[in-house]
């Protein structure tokens, strides 16, 4: 199984929750402003959901196993998914939840908008920047930042270059720009990790670059 049981259960907790939030109405609200109904909302995060579990091959590095010591305790090791042992190369890889799916999403919002190329530029180069500062290779497990750094910062952003066109703007801004600082740039660093697989999109469906979107498109 890629993911242990722990982590299946825990996958299904939160997309239980989220969809006590779509019933809610808040997640409708992010999802409305993006232009999507409920029911393609919820078709979204399923799709999402069900691609966490897979990673598509893109190709592999040298790596070196991380100093004594700096390998992350018990708790931390039980949330990633069931991975080979590391044997000196890591396989970089694209989730398809959490990175395939928000950027598949985010050129479709590109496309049925018709957002300023200045303003999305601009907004997707400020997020990438401050996602590689505050990012930071975690070993065993892959990159990780503050969870809420770039939703606030994408809304604000959106909010700041084209309020009319916030929503799109901000999940756009957000997802490209984690994606780009805090995985893509970081690519370098991974070889210190000591993984075996280093998937761009993280765990997938409610990592940071997937959330990240949401987030932004409802606060903007």
């Amino acid at each position: 199984m890629p993911f242990s049981p722990f982590v299946l259960l825990a996958l299904l907790f939160l997309f239980s929750l989220l969809l006590v939030f779509i019933q809610l109405g808040l997640l409708t609200i992010s999802f409305a402003k993006l232009g999507l109904s409920a029911d393609s909302a919820l078709l979204l995060l399923l799709v999402s959901l069900l691609g966490s579990a897979v990673n598509l091959p893109l190709f592999t590095v040298d790596a070196e196993a991380p100093p004594e010591g700096t390998l992350p305790p018990r708790l931390f090791r039980l949330l990633r998914q069931n991975l080979p042992p590391f044997e000196g190369k890591t396989t970089i890889a694209l989730n398809a939840g959490g990175g395939l799916v928000p950027v598949s999403f985010s050129l479709y919002l590109i496309y049925r908008n018709p957002l300023p190329l200045a303003d999305m530029l601009l907004g997707i180069a400020i997020l990438s920047a401050v996602s590689y500062f505050a990012s930071r290779p975690m070993p065993g497990i892959g990159i990780g930042m503050p969870f809420l750094l770039a939703p606030l910062l994408a809304a604000l952003v959106a909010l700041l270059l084209n309020p009319e066109q916030s929503a799109p703007l901000a999940y756009i801004c957000g997802t490209l720009g984690v994606l780009i600082g805090a995985d893509l740039l970081r690519i370098k660093d991974i070889r210190k990790m000591g993984t075996p697989v280093a998937a761009i999109g993280g765990a997938g469906t409610f990592d940071g670059i997937f959330l990240t979107g949401i987030i932004a498109a409802l606060l903007a």
